[in-house]
Formats: structure tokens, sequence, C-alpha cells
């Protein structure tokens, strides 16, 4: 949540080491970048969230230097002294996979080569699960709790008085590392923004395009202003997909005490506008 330290982390190490298939943020810090392939260039499976397991097919050779993940894997671990990782293909890597996990014990290459299987699948005579918890949970009846509201870590005062919303815009993905290299989904939309609501807009006399800078305890961004009702009045939104205006400047590193999760959604700041 907080990108200013987190830089800062890697910047100190002796050595920064990332594989990835396109250059990023994290690509210009490292010492050493491994290229991977795209799903183009690689055989294998996904599991998708509704659980089903499916093959992925080669389309192209690599590209340049670039290798498949698990080569690269294997010999980084062959070269660290490491053993049982002499795998000859993705194929040999899945039968170990449903070997040890018991929920692919029944999938192989063999079952998902024209159709996918959704897990559990223990044996193979098993079917696809097609839904997990068809007539009742695993461990029978639901369990609801009641838990004591907390207030978030940081609330809008005098001097940061707007509740900072971060999230995704439709166009984009994550950090843009893919998508904002699609022409298609660029030409919808290349630059970050913020949304701010009329009744604020008109206080701060802020019009639509303006150049906004952001600012919370942690650091400041300028982007373009959005006038919408979309957005509470004081509230403002900024989708986290734009390096050069990068959300997680301003974001607060507090996170939930229970199960850990940072407060990207909430935290204060002010907004001025840029002369």
């Amino acid at each position: 949540p907080d990108i200013t330290h987190v830089e800062k982390a890697l910047r100190s190490l002796e050595l920064l080491v990332v594989q990835d298939i396109f250059p990023t943020e994290t690509t210009a810090l490292a010492h050493v970048v491994l290229p991977g392939v795209s799903f183009a260039e690689k055989d294998g499976t996904f599991t998708s969230t509704d659980r089903r397991v499916q093959r992925v097919r080669k389309a192209i050779e690599p590209i340049g230097e670039s290798r498949p993940d698990w080569q690269i894997i294997c010999d980084l671990a062959r070269a660290m002294g490491a053993s049982g990782f002499d795998y000859s293909s993705p194929a040999q890597i899945f039968d170990e996979i449903a070997s040890l996990v018991p929920i692919y014990g029944g999938i192989s290459y063999e079952r998902i080569a024209q159709e996918g299987i959704q897990w559990p699948c223990r044996t193979k005579d098993d079917p696809s699960t097609v839904f997990l918890h068809k007539d009742t949970f695993a461990k029978g009846l639901g369990t609801f709790k009641a838990i004591e509201y907390k207030a978030p870590a940081e609330l809008p005062d005098k001097d940061y008085p707007f509740i900072l919303i971060t999230g995704r815009d439709g166009f984009h993905y994550h950090t843009g590392s893919m998508t904002r290299r699609s022409v298609s989904l660029t030409k919808q939309l290349n630059h970050c923004y913020v949304e701010v609501n009329p009744a604020d807009a008109r206080q701060y006399r802020i019009k639509k395009g303006d150049l906004i800078r952001l600012i919370s305890r942690r650091g400041a961004i300028e982007v373009k202003a959005r006038i919408t009702d979309v957005v509470s009045r004081g509230s403002v939104f900024v989708p986290f997909h734009f390096a050069e205006a990068a959300a997680n400047v301003l974001t607060n590193p507090a996170v939930d005490p229970v199960v850990k999760i940072p407060e990207y959604k909430v935290c204060a700041v002010r907004i001025e506008k840029v002369s």
C-alpha cells in the first residue's frame, strides 16, 4: 500500500531478480531480468475461478530469449543445488500436483484434452464437480458471527478533508503492464483521473479536465478531473493503473488487525487545483 516504501526497499537490495513478460516499474529496478513467456508461448493448464482446470496450448515459439516459467524455475533450482527439479514437461509437473493434491487427484492431461474438469475430482472415475455446494456446505450450515465496527485508521480532518477511494477502471487491469500495451484499450483511456462530486467541484472551482493535485500524508499525484455524482460529496475516486500517477503513493499502509488487508479503499487527502 505504500509504494514509496516498497521502492526504497527494492533499491536497497544487493540483488533483485525479476521475472516478467514485459518491462515494468519493478524490472526497471532489477539487477537481473528473466524474460518469461506469454500464454501464447507455453503449454500448461489454467485453473479458473469456477475451479475449472483446462489446457492451454502453445501457439507460437517463445520470442527472443524468453522461456517458460517452469524451465526458468527448474534451472535456478538446479543451479542452487536443489534436487527434484528434473522435469521434462508441464504434463509431468501436473502429474506431480495430482499425486499430492487430493482435489486434483483424478485430473490428467488426457482427461482435460477436450474439455476442462472442475475440482474436486479425487479419482480417475470422478466426474467434474459443477456445483461445489449444491445441496449443503461441506461443514453443514453456514456460520454467522457478529463483529464490532472498527473505524478506518485514517479519516478526513481539516487538513485532509476528503476520503480517497482507489479501484479499477473497466478498460485496464491492475498496473496496466499488459492492458496499456493494447491500442484499442489505450484509445479508450490512457491517463489517470480523479472523480469529484459536482458540489465539491463548485466549492473548489474545479472544471472537467482541470489538472488536480491530490495530497495525502504520504505523497502527492497530479491527475485530470472528472465531475460526476457517481462519487459522494467528500469523497474522490482514483484508478490504480497508472504508474505516472500511482494511487499507492497516497494510500495508507495501515492494515486490518485481524486479516492484515491493507486499507487501499480509504485514506484522507486534500485536493488542490494546479495553477
